[in-house]
């Protein structure tokens, strides 16, 4: 497991200091960790262990994704309402 730490690589730390949305952040990131993800389960050649990783990995991965597209759904919808 990864330390917690306030460091981003340079290119999200980048799209932070353009004033880019948390969401938005997230929502790319996880698209290529995902991307990742599925690469590396399609270059598996059968080992069970790897491919259980990789499928529960993709699996995390995709709910987090889907979870920041709702958000950014959920909070534009609340921006419109609120006007």
């Amino acid at each position: 497991m990864r330390e917690i730490n306030d460091e981003f690589l340079p290119h999200l730390q980048e799209l932070v200091d353009l004033g880019e949305s948390g969401t938005d952040i997230m929502h790319g990131h996880l698209k290529n960790l995902m991307l990742d993800a599925e690469t590396n389960l399609m270059k598996i050649d059968n080992s069970d262990e790897d491919i259980k990783y990789w499928e529960g990995r993709l699996d995390a991965l995709t709910e987090c994704y889907v979870l920041t597209y709702n958000l950014a759904f959920a909070l534009n919808e609340r921006i419109v309402k609120n006007g």
